[in-house]
């Protein structure tokens, strides 16, 4: 089943069909989460958490409706799927950080500023387990999911072909180095928050391209668009947006004499 170019009425449909997958001893719901009813879940969401902030956008609210957000959570986790906060998808390592599903609320707003369209080319940067790659497979032309934790890219690549995502790619690298081999891009959608925009991922633009990301950490974070308009850059600023951040997009520290 590819789930690309289907219309509204079809998502919400999907969403209404939708429904629990059956688990085992899972604590965090009294020991069974399958009985749970996920895809009453997702439409509460959607109406409680995403619509009162001011999402509008017809595509994007379709798109969350019709995407199992259970699915891509840890199994441990999955009752925990629909709570408006961020989900711990990986732990912290020695050398790696945390990793986190972003909750609904600010993504649904990042997807609905993006404006995507229909024919897109769309590289995200930071897949994570592939919920919002998902996502933007049903708004987009094409996407390219970029992930630097090789396991989480093999889960990703798993579970949105088991759901039938056709027009996804998913490849592991460097998140700040981009993938300059599926360029330009219509847009570039970077997942998690970043303290600077490398100059290599705007390069990936095509003309007229935008670059969507969340700046800066913590509650001084904005929600930022950047647009390529004969190979210049420009920057506007839209709203506050506290997420997680990403891996690898540090500014280099400057050395004082």
């Amino acid at each position: 089943m590819n789930l690309s170019g289907h219309s509204c009425d079809a998502l919400k449909a999907l969403a209404q069909a939708t429904k629990t997958r059956s688990t085992t001893d899972n604590p965090l719901s009294h020991g069974a989460h399958d009985m749970m009813d996920f895809e009453a879940a997702r439409v509460k969401m959607v109406e409680n958490q995403i619509r009162t902030t001011d999402v509008t956008s017809h595509s994007v609210l379709n798109a969350f409706f019709a995407v199992p957000r259970e699915a891509f959570v840890p199994e441990k986790l999955k009752a925990l799927a629909y709570v408006d906060n961020d989900i711990e998808i990986c732990p912290a390592e020695a050398g790696k950080a945390a990793r986190f599903l972003m909750e609904a609320s600010p993504l649904a707003k990042l997807l609905q500023l993006a404006a995507i369209g229909k024919q897109d080319a769309v590289l995200e940067v930071g897949a994570g387990t592939g919920y919002t790659s998902a996502l933007l497979s049903l708004l987009a032309g094409s996407v390219v999911a970029l992930e630097c934790d090789e396991g989480l890219a093999a889960n990703a690549k798993t579970t949105l072909a088991e759901l039938g995502y056709g027009n996804i790619t998913v490849t592991s690298g460097d998140l700040a180095k981009g993938h300059a081999t599926g360029a330009p891009y219509d847009l570039i959608f970077i997942n998690g928050s970043v303290e600077e925009v490398p100059a290599s991922l705007l390069e990936q633009l095509r003309d007229n391209g935008r670059l969507v990301a969340v700046k800066g950490y913590g509650n001084s974070a904005r929600a930022t668009v950047f647009v390529r308009e004969h190979g210049a850059f420009s920057e506007n600023v839209f709203f506050n947006a506290s997420v997680k951040p990403l891996p690898g997009f540090s500014k280099a520290k400057e050395f004082v004499f």
